[in-house]
């Protein structure tokens, strides 16, 4: 099936009321034919429904309709973004293990992996997504897991995805892309040999701003990386805490398994099945949408890019961007999402355009419906050192624009006005 088709109809079939919309399950537990059943069903010897924190009839429909937009395999849907990211490290990462994180990343995923995830002893190895060849000097023995993201957030890069999987597989090493940006409406990192991929659901699968949510994608091809694969030894040893279950020996998907039995049991980032049928709802529109953020947001870089106040403008669509090469290689129709940068002169003058604006809202979020405007430096950002600003390709006066489904050229008036004024 297409993808118009896959975001209306995969993973439902119908139940005897024969219900159009994907019902909400909005139930924590659920009744077990007897003690048998109920048995068998911890024992795996059974699969179903065992408790919401686990899986939910809503929640199956949207992992199940997710994956196969991403061309992946399984998912498994989690309570927000930052909780996909955390689950797909702490899923093969321990204590005395490393990783290797690129430096342009959202904020949120710079302070979990440097911050965070040191007080669990796990250290993170920064590489510059433009030179991907440093990783060479960054991993070791104990290296676990690679993480960047396909459109970068804030900076607007696009990463180079087949050199990040050719460094990677030499290794044996699992690779782990963060597409909430590009969607995977727009880019598909499965297809160019990502094992991982993980999105932000808060965003352009809603559409609206309407929930908080996360999901994790699995490739087919990932388990035969796993297996007897001294890096992931837990996944070929025995569980105990699960019954001595093997997890490559099991006839599913291993790391959206363990991330089900594991992470969701004993730490419960779990989805409401209400927040679930919200992102279903999303992802029947999502590639429609995803042309329209696209198409506006290139002809906004166009309107910025010629404007005396505005220093450089960052959007992979435009072919005097340094990336437009890796946009067409990597984004259907050469599409490059809804999201761009640009910067005017100091941070002062860039929160007064934010706050110059009237149809951009001031908010920290992205893939709206509405637009948005955000100063990273001084929200998304904040905690960064200066350096480190830096290093993410956020300077003081950068500014974050996420462009809607308004008129274009409403927005492109609103920008003007705006720059007038700083």
């Amino acid at each position: 099936m297409k993808e118009q088709t896959i975001a209306l109809h995969e993973g439902y079939i119908k139940d005897e009321q024969g219900t159009m919309a994907v019902p909400i399950y909005q139930t924590t537990a659920y009744e077990f034919r007897d003690a048998e059943h109920a048995a068998n069903l911890f024992e795996l010897r059974e699969l179903g429904n065992i408790y919401t924190r686990l899986m939910n009839p809503t929640t199956d429909v949207f992992e199940k309709r997710f994956a196969a937009l991403e061309g992946g395999i399984s998912a498994v849907a989690t309570a927000s973004g930052m909780s996909a990211i955390f689950y797909a490290i702490a899923n093969v990462a321990e204590a005395g293990d490393n990783i290797a994180v690129a430096k342009q990343v959202y904020g949120g995923t710079t302070t979990l992996t440097g911050h965070t995830l040191r007080r669990f002893g796990i250290e993170a190895r920064y590489f510059d997504i433009h030179n991907p060849k440093e990783l060479e000097t960054l991993i070791d023995e104990r290296t676990k897991i690679i993480l960047f993201e396909t459109i970068t957030n804030p900076s607007i890069d696009v990463s180079d995805i087949d050199e990040v999987v050719k460094i990677a597989n030499r290794y044996n090493i699992i690779t782990c892309s963060d597409n909430t940006v590009a969607t995977p409406i727009l880019c598909k990192p499965i297809q160019h040999g990502v094992d991982v991929v993980v999105h932000s659901a808060s965003k352009y699968t809603t559409g609206q701003g309407l929930a908080i949510g996360g999901i994790i994608v699995e490739s087919k091809e990932l388990k035969d990386k796993i297996i007897g694969n001294d890096r992931y030894y837990h996944f070929n040893e025995p569980d105990e805490s699960y019954h001595g279950l093997v997890y490559t020996s099991f006839p599913l998907p291993p790391f959206t398994l363990r991330v089900r039995l594991a992470l969701l049991r004993d730490l419960g980032a779990a989805p409401s099945p209400f927040n679930s049928w919200l992102y279903i709802q999303g992802l029947e529109t999502l590639p429609l949408r995803m042309k329209q953020h696209s198409n506006s947001a290139l002809a906004i870089a166009k309107f910025l890019e010629s404007h005396p106040k505005v220093k450089k403008v960052n959007y992979p669509g435009l072919e005097s961007n340094p990336n437009y090469k890796l946009a067409q290689k990597y984004f259907k129709d050469a599409m490059a999402s809804g999201l761009l940068s640009f910067e005017v002169e100091g941070r002062e003058k860039a929160q007064k355009l934010a706050d110059s604006l009237k149809l951009f809202s001031l908010v920290v979020n992205i893939g709206d419906s509405k637009s948005i405007v955000t100063h990273p430096a001084s929200t998304t950002h904040q905690q960064l050192s200066t350096q480190e600003l830096i290093d993410a390709g956020v300077p003081e006066g950068l500014i974050r624009l996420s462009i809607g489904l308004e008129d274009t050229q409403d927005l492109i008036d609103d920008l003007g006005s705006a720059l007038e004024k700083i």
